[in-house]
């Protein structure tokens, strides 16, 4: 881990000629994205954690790292010997970090950090921070970009129009959508900068960020004009037409920075400081008025429309497919070949292949066996990747983009003996998915409102996971989207959101056990109306994901009647639908795994 500590070395000699105390280095690009294309991996480059949610804070004496539950193990682990000291979010006792920015800020110090990476909503806490301890700011310099030498570069990628039968709904229609709630907004101007809401407003794909489609790009709408700020060298003539067709004119990625001012004077801007950077917030006219708000595509995008609804059934009907020959391969394969972490990841990427429309994984798989299972976003590398042996678990968490939408599925498979413990754990894990999955609740409930059936066996048992319930699922676009979401505590900057029709949230409760195995089982399910009576209208789910959860991990005696049949249900469910697309072999098989019990 020298090299690390001769980066920070490097680092703070620019922060010592640029006389700045305290440097703050996020994990995201220009747009607040959760992945970046590994020209903005400035964080993992000067820490050597390779988790997608952290910030780094750099002193001349010290340097710390804070990120969330799901990364604790992990970043632990790539820490050592880097002297970087590791914060863990939200844990008793362990500051915020603009606490500890303003702790570390001597008066007339000095905060840095890229303001061009930094979210505005981010920012403003920071420089909060800083004016109560009288220090100066300087938010211009990429101090630790500067340092890296041998830089990647953005790449150049291909971009493609969705056409309508995939969309269901076409740009127009969606421009027209934004500007009736700019209206209500009371707002003139409207500053985009999220990624996947771009994507989805155009019904434009790319490939600027691994596993994520997107072009990484601005957008700024007014009542009547829409400008696209993107590559130029990377938009076809095809794409240019198409955009021409829908009212959208082009300029440089860069430009937005230069427009900002003359494009706001006296308007009223709508925008969002979650997904804004300080330097797009900062170069907004001093005479317009910023209206912080959700961005009205956040909302739009994540109700999936029927066409989008129908798609996403045939994605999940291929993703189970690929899932489930995957697990036919792992409980049959002879034992004459070695298996490993990433041979798994190796055979699901060609059993997905085989799929019509597939365009590629949605994140790095997961492939955790054994003690690798608890480091909850663990991936298999060269050096870590592990033998699978004829006991214990082996935990897949992987997904795919297909035409017809995005998929994200996790499915822990018993590999030989379990102890008793490990199977009750199995088994509570799967209670907690089923029970939501099953859940009926009145309109209005947010994923706050149901978070506890989830992890109530878990709670009962005296363990819990610490990560989400669940997230939104994007539709050929970021796996992890807004705003919906199963949480049991609000974090940060999250708004509760309202699970309306439409939306596709995903379950997916685990058990992990430091040193010994990681459970997760995980499930889409689509948000759908139930019954209308005198109480209210009721709303329930259904199952989108087609993979069978591992009966050998089942203790059906620590199953009430009520679980045991949601579960049967389940299975029925999964060998109806697969069963048509299988070899004889593969059939016959299914259908012991996916038995009543």
């Amino acid at each position: 881990m020298e090299k690390i500590k001769e980066r920070l070395d490097r680092l703070r000699e620019r922060m010592k000629e640029n006389k700045v105390t305290v440097y703050v280095i996020p994990s995201s690009d220009c747009h607040e994205s959760e992945y970046v294309c590994a020209h903005y991996r400035v964080r993992e480059y000067l820490s050597g954690f390779t988790g997608s949610a952290g910030t780094l804070a750099v002193t001349m004496e010290e340097a710390g790292l804070w990120t969330d539950g799901r990364y604790f193990l992990q970043a632990e682990q790539q820490l050592q010997g880097t002297g970087i000291r590791l914060f863990r979010s939200g844990e008793p006792g362990v500051p915020k970090l603009q606490d500890y920015v303003k702790q570390k800020l001597s008066e007339g110090g000095k905060l840095g950090f890229d303001g061009r990476v930094m979210g505005a909503f981010r920012a403003e806490k920071l420089i909060e921070a800083a004016g109560e301890k009288g220090a100066e700011t300087l938010v211009t310099e990429d101090l630790a970009g500067r340092i890296w030498a041998d830089r990647p570069g953005i790449p150049d990628t291909r971009l493609y129009v969705l056409d309508l039968c995939y969309a269901g709904e076409d740009t127009k229609s969606r421009l027209a959508r934004v500007r009736a709630e700019m209206e209500k907004a009371g707002a003139d101007v409207h500053v985009l900068a999220s990624l996947c809401d771009i994507a989805w407003l155009l019904n434009i794909r790319g490939g600027d960020i691994p596993c994520v489609p997107v072009v990484l790009s601005f957008l700024c709408m007014t009542k009547t004009a829409c400008t696209w700020y993107v590559r130029e060298r990377i938009v076809t003539e095809e794409i240019r037409q198409y955009l021409k067709e829908c009212g959208i004119q082009i300029r440089d990625y860069e430009a937005v920075y230069e427009d900002l001012p003359g494009l706001t004077e006296g308007q009223k801007v709508l925008l969002d400081k979650k997904t804004v950077n300080y330097r797009l917030l900062t170069g907004i006219s001093a005479g317009a008025e910023v209206i912080d708000g959700q961005n009205p595509t956040e909302l739009m995008k994540a109700v999936k429309s029927e066409t989008e609804i129908q798609n996403l059934k045939t994605a999940h009907l291929k993703e189970g497919i690929a899932f489930t020959r995957l697990m036919y391969w792992l409980k049959n394969q002879s034992g004459t070949e070695t298996v490993t972490e990433r041979s798994v990841v190796a055979y699901l990427d060609a059993c997905r292949q085989e799929q019509e429309h597939c365009l590629g994984q949605s994140f790095a798989t997961i492939s955790a066996y054994g003690a690798n299972g608890a480091v909850v976003h663990y991936s298999p590398t060269e050096e870590s990747d592990a033998k699978i042996e004829p006991e214990g678990f082996l935990l897949v968490d992987a997904g795919g983009h297909y035409l017809e939408g995005t998929t994200d599925t996790t499915r822990t498979f018993v590999m030989g003996e379990l102890s008793l413990e490990q199977k009750r754990m199995f088994t509570a894990v799967c209670r907690g998915n089923l029970n939501l999955a099953y859940a009926r609740f009145l309109y209005g409930c947010t994923g706050y409102s149901l978070d506890i059936l989830c992890r109530e066996p878990l709670w009962q048992a005296g363990v819990d996971y610490k990560h989400g319930t669940g997230h939104g699922v994007g539709y050929l676009l970021n796996v992890h989207e807004g705003p919906n979401a199963f949480r049991w505590k609000l974090q940060g900057q999250e708004r509760p959101a309202v699970l309306e029709a439409g939306m596709v949230t995903t379950d997916e409760p685990g058990i992990y056990m430091e040193g010994k195995y990681g459970i997760r089982t995980e499930n889409e399910l689509l948000c759908v109306k139930g019954e209308n009576n005198a109480y209210g209208q009721f709303m329930e789910f259904e199952i989108l994901t087609l993979v069978p959860i591992d009966l050998d991990g089942i203790l059906p005696q620590e199953m009430t009647e009520t679980e045991r049949e949601r579960l049967n249900d389940y299975h029925e469910k999964v060998y109806r639908t697969l069963a048509p697309h299988l070899t004889e072999e593969e059939r016959e098989w299914l259908r012991v795994s996916t038995r009543r019990i």
